[in-house]
């Protein structure tokens, strides 16, 4: 992995690189946006949300869906786009007081487009699209959307654009609920994870390259989970490497059957679990398991029962941390895949955009 530096020049290692300073163009652009102001005026009348996507946009929903709840108070949920293709009731149920939010970096996504269809047509739903490309049929399907040119890529493996319209969709709840006091945390999180990011990824090279893993586990809880799901899939994308996700406490019942010294677990530690999240990273330590721990700070007493910390000494509002948690995870992804020969910038069996026909 030294000796050959070629990967530098990969649009998946700049794109993971550039995430702070595109979250800070993305957090001020909405700042100054009108449009918002009216999509937060004209949905005020719905008291759910559902968030849909596909593949990584879906759980960048159920992320999002989480983050809604909490700071509004409303009803949330997600929903993979299939669901609503075929089993359209199960969205509504009985609730006609709700808007869809539809994810797609690509606008053109064909389950996500084909939702948003269905909603608007059949479903009777006011639909919010989220994309990062203009003229998008995902656009054309929706009654308003949010456009984030800044955040899109060329690479095929999504990484900025999740964490980018993660950021949005936080930064819409706040507005809804106005809690101007998060929308200052997630400008103060953009600019001071600026200086990190290039240390973390020093980090994570370091360890990758001391490692070899058959098995990958990713575990969280709360808004945490959908990144952890995620980072799940970074793993299978960019090294096409065995990776599963569990909520933290759930990986006790059952699944903690698979831990070995070539298990790595990463453990997105929130601050709101943190005691009972640690609990079973010092059971796992114990079963010989190898711990990546990701927590906003570890205290006294927790590096012994993991083999990389990565503390992000944070004192705002933990909801804004989901981003900044998604970037350890997508270097380990890349490096793995690194490690592995793979080119980063064309996985194997992927395509930028699934489309139908």
């Amino acid at each position: 992995m030294n000796g050959d530096r070629h990967w530098q020049q990969s649009h998946t290692w700049n794109e993971i690189l550039s995430q702070s300073d595109i979250w800070q163009t993305v957090l001020d652009e909405l700042s100054h946006s009108k449009q918002l102001e009216r999509i937060v005026s004209s949905s005020n009348g719905q008291s759910e949300r559902i968030f849909i996507g596909c593949g990584t946009s879906f759980y960048l929903a159920e992320a999002a869906a989480l983050s809604w709840a909490l700071l509004t108070g409303c009803v949330a949920k997600a929903f993979p786009a299939s669901e609503v293709l075929l089993y359209p009731m199960l969205i509504r149920g009985n609730n006609s007081n709700a808007q869809a939010v539809v994810i797609s970096r690509s606008g053109r996504t064909s389950e996500a487009v084909r939702a948003a269809n269905m909603l608007r047509q059949d479903l009777d739903t006011r639909v919010l699209g989220i994309t990062c490309a203009n003229g998008s049929e995902l656009e054309h399907a929706c009654d308003e959307a949010i456009v984030l040119h800044a955040a899109d890529e060329k690479s095929m493996v999504m990484t900025r654009s999740f964490t980018s319209m993660l950021l949005s969709l936080q930064f819409l709840a706040a507005l809804h609920a106005n809690n101007a006091k998060f929308i200052d945390s997630l400008r103060a999180m953009a600019k001071e994870f600026r200086t990190r990011i290039p240390s973390i990824a020093e980090e994570m090279k370091e360890f990758v390259g001391n490692h070899r893993f058959t098995d990958y586990v990713f575990l969280a809880q709360g808004p945490f989970y959908g990144i952890a799901r995620e980072a799940a899939l970074k793993v299978m994308e960019m090294s096409c490497s065995y990776s599963q996700f569990f909520h933290t406490l759930e990986f006790r019942h059952g699944p903690k059957a698979i831990v070995s010294p070539s298990t790595c677990l990463t453990f997105l530690l929130s601050d709101s679990g943190f005691k009972a999240e640690v609990e079973v990273m010092e059971e796992m330590k114990e079963l010989g398991g190898v711990n990546i721990a990701i927590c906003n700070k570890a205290g006294d007493g927790r590096r012994q029962t993991c083999d990389l910390l990565i503390e992000m000494n944070w004192n705002g509002d933990e909801l804004a941390l989901l981003a900044p948690y998604t970037v350890p995870c997508q270097l380990l992804g890349f490096f793995t895949g690194i490690g592995k020969g793979l080119n980063p910038d064309v996985p194997k069996n992927l395509s930028r955009v699934v489309i139908l026909d």
